[in-house]
């Protein structure tokens, strides 16, 4: 059984810093890529960063600059650190993981259940 676990969210005011982590439950796993996404009311879920194995980034052009996403394997763990947060980044972050298990030869993606990020005064 794979679970993915974040925490980090919270009410900051505009221009602060939130850290987000997200960590994978489970043994005899192999995570591919990790990602971060974000969903405000009335809107899509959009990509915010993703991380690959081998460490290549990608980030939305609305946060490039001010998001850090990073992993550590060895706790089956991603980061988001964001800075000079503003008003529009206001949502619920979901984290994404495509994991591959040893167990049954599979691979597919997970997502953790959503932690609330507020910016306001």
């Amino acid at each position: 059984q794979v679970q993915l676990v974040e925490s980090g969210g919270g009410l900051v005011q505009p221009g602060g810093s939130l850290r987000l982590s997200c960590a994978a439950s489970g043994s005899s796993l192999r995570i591919i890529t990790m990602a971060w996404y974000r969903q405000s009311p009335g809107k899509e879920r959009e990509l915010v960063a993703s991380i690959a194995k081998i460490g290549s980034e990608y980030y939305a052009d609305s946060v490039k600059g001010r998001f850090t996403i990073s992993r550590d394997d060895a706790v089956k763990t991603v980061y988001l650190q964001m800075n000079a947060l503003k008003p529009e980044d206001t949502a619920v972050y979901y984290c994404n993981a495509d994991i591959f298990r040893l167990v049954d030869i599979t691979s597919r993606v997970y997502w953790g259940q959503g932690t609330q990020v507020t910016v306001s005064s």
